[in-house]
């Protein structure tokens, strides 16, 4: 079996991505198959994996997915692979409610050790006190090793290096600062690694990094294989029909390589489209998927894409099902106002207005219940999600309700979505479907 090894950290912003790319395009350069996941819900992460180890990277969520689900991806993600480099979400033991969702909920969950990375920078024997609380807080989570990142000189090092041999945990290795790997941000992350304009040369220095600076055999040896039973390809999803149309570019990118997999492996035929290359999609299929991204980006530029918009019009009028998640929602509204405070009209098959011009962050884990019957189900089917989005909705009407909602502590969030006839959506990401419990 497969073995596997996550890279955690304390916090976010400790270093953890840079030390993953790299690794995975450390071991890929070595002729060694590596493949990788991501903890949490994250569209944007998994982007850049899939570029540094060349294999599709998955994510694993253990407060959205069912065990079988976890099991069937932990399976799938290992296939012709020899090493799992998992890159953790926030720090270690963040989460959800009880630390549901995790990086340690997963490492329980599966088994695979914890390599910590340690932002040194700023401390040294008081990362002693930071190791021994991380080493003893939760007793099924393994923590195998230790990097430390922005290390100062060879005092620094010394120092950092009796603090784990004081403590009985390896050190893997110690990474010096190293200001020109930084990775561009927006608003709900890292700018995607389609628009990277130098990723190569920037994993290519990540892998460079690594490998001088890390035991990097030492590090695949702590690896282990995953306590989880196998199971066949799941669907996470019920697939919206038989052929179904997916956007799929820059401004429409955010769908998870599980559902789409899903659904393929349901029998379904994945047909995709560029909204932003003004393509419409394809008038064959029988049902039309537009993901979450960054509509608002590009909003002149869809509103003039008269191909794209006609095509989803008509899509309508022939009853074809069409589901928009955040991104897809917008542009299925009537109007997206930017974040300058410009309108752009949309496809205007929802009764919806959305805007930009003043931001509010809504965030976290959702429970879901279809609302009435349709191409997910009947009503009352549930779901596992989240939600991440700084647009607000500003205008409208009311209309049919899609989805009931409730928060990761249960509390009731009211009606969520929108739907006429055989178009829908909402701001909510669907996962997977609910365990039975």
């Amino acid at each position: 079996m497969t073995r596997g090894l996550l890279i955690a950290a304390p916090a976010s912003g400790s270093g953890k991505t840079v030390v993953t790319l790299g690794l995975l395009r450390h071991f890929r350069n070595a002729g060694v198959p590596v493949a990788s996941i991501k903890v949490g819900p994250d569209y944007i992460d998994p982007a850049f994996h899939t570029v540094a180890s060349g294999r599709p990277c998955l994510n694993l969520d253990s407060w959205a997915m069912r065990l079988e689900t976890l099991a069937g991806l932990t399976g799938r993600a290992g296939a012709d692979a020899e090493l799992i480099l998992g890159e953790g979400v926030m720090g270690l033991f963040d989460g959800g409610p009880g630390g549901a969702g995790s990086t340690a909920e997963l490492a329980g969950i599966t088994g695979w050790p914890v390599v910590l990375v340690v932002d040194a920078h700023g401390m040294a024997a008081s990362a002693g006190a930071l190791l021994h609380g991380f080493l003893g807080y939760r007793p099924d989570v393994t923590i195998a090793g230790v990097v430390f990142n922005r290390v100062g000189g060879e005092g620094h090092v010394r120092i950092l290096r009796e603090v784990c041999r004081s403590l009985a945990v390896p050190l893997v290795g110690c990474l010096p600062r190293h200001g020109s790997l930084a990775l561009p941000e927006r608003h709900l992350g890292l700018v995607q690694a389609a628009e990277h304009p130098q990723l190569e040369v920037f994993i290519e220095r990540a892998a460079a990094l690594v490998a001088g600076h890390l035991d990097t055999a030492a590090l695949a040896d702590l690896a282990q294989p995953a306590l989880l039973t196998d199971a066949d390809a799941l669907c996470p999803l019920p697939p919206l029909g038989q052929r179904i149309a997916v956007a799929d570019d820059s401004a429409f990118a955010f769908a998870y390589a599980s559902v789409l997999e899903g659904w393929r492996a349901a029998g379904a035929e994945i047909l995709r489209f560029s909204p932003l290359a003004d393509q419409a999609p394809d008038p064959a299929a029988d049902a039309i998927y537009l993901p979450g991204g960054y509509p608002e980006l590009h909003a002149g530029r869809l509103a003039g894409n008269q191909v794209l918009l006609d095509g989803l019009r008509a899509a309508a009028r022939r009853a074809t099902s069409v589901y928009g998640e955040c991104g897809g929602y917008m542009l299925l509204g009537r109007g997206l106002v930017d974040g300058a405070g410009a309108r752009h009209a949309m496809a205007g098959l929802l009764p919806l207005e959305t805007s930009f011009a003043a931001r509010r962050m809504t965030l976290g884990y959702r429970r879901i219940a279809l609302a009435a019957d349709g191409p997910l189900g009947p009503a009352g089917v549930a779901f596992r999600g989240h939600e991440f989005h700084f647009a607000q909705v500003v205008g409208g009407e009311a209309g049919q309700p899609l989805f009931r909602v409730r928060d990761a502590n249960g509390a009731d969030r009211g009606e969520a979505g929108l739907r006429v006839e055989t178009v829908m959506g909402s701001f909510l990401h669907l996962i997977d479907r609910a365990p039975h419990d």
